[in-house]
């Protein structure tokens, strides 16, 4: 039988256009290509929903574009995730749009790390900080991580890495490897309460019944 793969592409570019955009789009379009099952892309273009993305940074609501955003990687399959470089760093508006990203919503999912800049001594940034951060999330960073400066565009080893980190992100598409994981092991994660992941909590304990201020069982709480 034949199923859909849910590919997201998440840019943090804010130009148009965007080198990060076209860097994350030729990723994606490898992705679409190896993969032996269809690929359905959504593209998430960060500068579409910046003013949510700061809002729910300050006041913890969620607008109605970033919560599909939200939707769309929680139920994603791979991810490929661009990001700007900006003073050494991945942009502030990436990194923010992750930072408020419900923190088990990237359990065991692969995700193609990229990143763009100005000159090549910003090459690290992908392995040396997004890796990071996407291993905080729980998301499994294919080993190659992608970098692109001015000079890159013509050179045919970019054209390289691109395939071979796609290569890479269908391998753990296509062996089911986030939906293993969580099935398997959603209990032993610590996940946000009314979360994808949240196995849910026994409501009827000794430790629950006193905090919705009634008593504990005949025995009472037993001692820790």
């Amino acid at each position: 039988m034949t199923m859909t793969r849910s590919l997201v592409v998440v840019s943090g570019g804010t130009s148009d256009p965007s080198s990060t955009r076209m860097l994350a789009d030729r990723v994606a379009q490898r992705v679409a290509h190896h993969s032996a099952e269809p690929v359905a892309i959504r593209v998430v273009d960060l500068r579409e929903i910046a003013q949510e993305v700061t809002t729910a940074l300050v006041s913890q609501h969620v607008g109605s574009g970033l919560r599909s955003a939200m939707d769309a990687i929680a139920a994603a399959d791979g991810v490929v995730a661009a990001t700007p470089v900006y003073a050494a760093g991945p942009s502030g508006l990436f990194t923010s749009f992750f930072q408020v990203l419900e923190t088990d919503s990237l359990i065991g999912t692969p995700v193609v790390l990229a990143a763009t800049a100005g000159t090549a001594r910003h090459a690290l940034v992908a392995d040396d900080q997004l890796r990071g951060m996407f291993g905080y999330l729980r998301a499994i960073s294919v080993p190659t991580a992608l970098f692109a400066a001015p000079e890159d565009w013509s050179d045919a080893a970019l054209t390289s890495r691109i395939d071979r980190a796609a290569l890479e992100l269908v391998a753990l598409m296509d062996a089911g490897f986030a939906a293993t994981v969580r099935a398997g092991n959603a209990t032993r994660y610590q996940t946000q309460f009314g979360s994808v992941n949240d196995p849910g909590i026994q409501l009827d304990s000794d430790l629950m019944r006193l905090a919705r201020g009634g008593s504990a069982g005949p025995q009472g709480p037993r001692p820790v």
